[in-house]
């Protein structure tokens, strides 16, 4: 039996390209290398959406927050054998006003709402990996995209890894930090989206972490 691992993200997992403006297509974006990394016996759902947060609900736009979103998600795939959550990059954001152990704090909520939906896990048994997210690069402050994610936000994403991992204990949760991914970064239009190259080696440390995750 094929084993099923949900990619829930934002716009990095939805694969937005920053050079276009649209989307990479299904052999640049990093869900669907990763299925194709592992093989045959998996199958990657894709669960991405941009703008997405933890818990948070953005006054500017509806749907956004993962909390709301994840126990229809994990309903609509089981059975799940694991889940990958890459979130927090849109929490940065000025008007959420919140510093990175709150966003962190935001993480373990969604995270334990994750956990709490036990009909959607594959014998009752939640499996998580909580993934960092790469850090916003300073460039973005000369950007289009500085006025819509505001002030602080490269030095809270920075910070996001080292509570995260905190998180990732207290929840007994599996924990990969993709900003410490030789190679990996971000497209100088924005300096938050991941390059399509980045997308690569994303889902290749992740093909290469997972199937010790998945017994």
């Amino acid at each position: 039996m094929k084993k099923t691992i949900i990619c829930f993200g934002d716009s990095n997992t939805h694969g937005y390209c920053s050079e276009t403006g649209g989307r990479f297509d299904d052999t640049q974006r990093y869900p669907c290398l990763l299925e194709k990394y592992l093989g045959t016996d998996y199958i990657v759902r894709e669960e991405g959406l941009s703008g997405r947060t933890t818990v948070f609900e953005d006054p500017l736009f509806e749907g956004l927050s993962g909390l709301s979103a994840i126990f229809g998600c994990l309903m609509s795939h089981e059975p799940v054998d694991l889940l990958i959550i890459m979130l927090g990059t849109n929490d940065t954001k000025e008007r959420f006003g919140c510093n990175a152990e709150n966003i962190a704090k935001g993480l373990e909520r969604l995270t334990r709402k994750a956990q709490s939906v036990t009909d959607a896990w594959r014998n009752n048994k939640p499996n998580i990996l909580l993934v960092a997210p790469a850090p916003i690069e300073e460039g973005y402050l000369s950007t289009f995209v500085v006025n819509e994610m505001g002030k602080g936000c490269m030095e809270k994403s920075r910070q996001l890894a080292f509570y995260y991992e905190r998180t990732a204990k207290l929840t007994n949760c599996h924990f990969m930090d993709a900003g410490k991914i030789p190679g990996i970064c971000m497209h100088p239009n924005d300096y938050m989206h991941l390059t399509e190259k980045s997308h690569d080696l994303l889902a290749r440390a992740l093909a290469e972490r997972i199937p010790s995750l998945l017994p």
